[in-house]
């Protein structure tokens, strides 16, 4: 077996073993629970809203929760994001020499513009429609692996689609861990990979 499938078989076994724990009426007077595998202390969950959050979600670990909606990237955005950012290297702004010397025909997207679009290519930031309704509040703890597989041509349409990864519960918040891919439209091509870590508080 290797590295991956462990892991992945490790944070199933800790996912059905923390429900068990939640099920049962005497965890709230037991001593600190311990998991077996990897003899850390773990904080058992308090909050009945994030208890409820968790056992509904730990069901959906691996499965692609999530199918955004295709978002054009046009040179307009690319050159707002050089302005912000300041890397105003040609290959991203200047068409004219992109088309003439750039092996890709012409400007591609920064890296950074299409990891920053990930909120909106998730819809995470719909304060009409937010994903996690019951949470009263989510913080972006950061990212990890991230990759950047293909660049985004100018004019590209992407999305994203999201695969949940991992919950990992504390006394009143649940952290999840969003496995995340950029695709081109008609290509398949990914342009970037990264999981998103998230931090419920309910």
């Amino acid at each position: 077996m290797d590295l991956k499938s462990t892991h992945d078989n490790h944070l199933h076994q800790l996912s059905y073993y923390i429900s068990n724990l939640l099920k049962n009426s005497w965890t709230s007077k037991a001593g600190p629970v311990v998991d077996p595998a990897t003899n850390r202390e773990l904080q058992v969950i308090k909050n009945p809203k994030a208890i409820a959050f968790y056992q509904d979600w730990q069901a959906r670990i691996g499965q692609q929760i999530y199918i955004g909606r295709w978002i054009v990237v046009d040179q307009s955005r690319i050159d707002s994001f050089a302005e912000v950012t300041g890397d105003r290297q040609w290959i991203h702004i200047d068409p004219e020499r992109a088309r003439a010397e750039s092996p890709f025909g012409g400007t591609i997207a920064h890296g950074f513009l299409v990891l920053s679009l990930i909120p909106e290519l998730t819809d995470a930031v719909n304060p009409e429609k937010p994903p996690y309704p019951e949470a009263r509040m989510i913080i972006n703890c950061g990212l990890e692996q991230v990759r950047f597989p293909y660049p985004v041509k100018t004019g590209n349409r992407i999305r994203a689609r999201t695969t949940l990864k991992s919950l990992v519960p504390s006394k009143r918040s649940v952290e999840m861990i969003n496995h995340i891919e950029v695709e081109v439209e008609g290509s398949g091509r990914l342009v970037c990979v990264a999981d998103s870590v998230l931090k419920l508080y309910f």
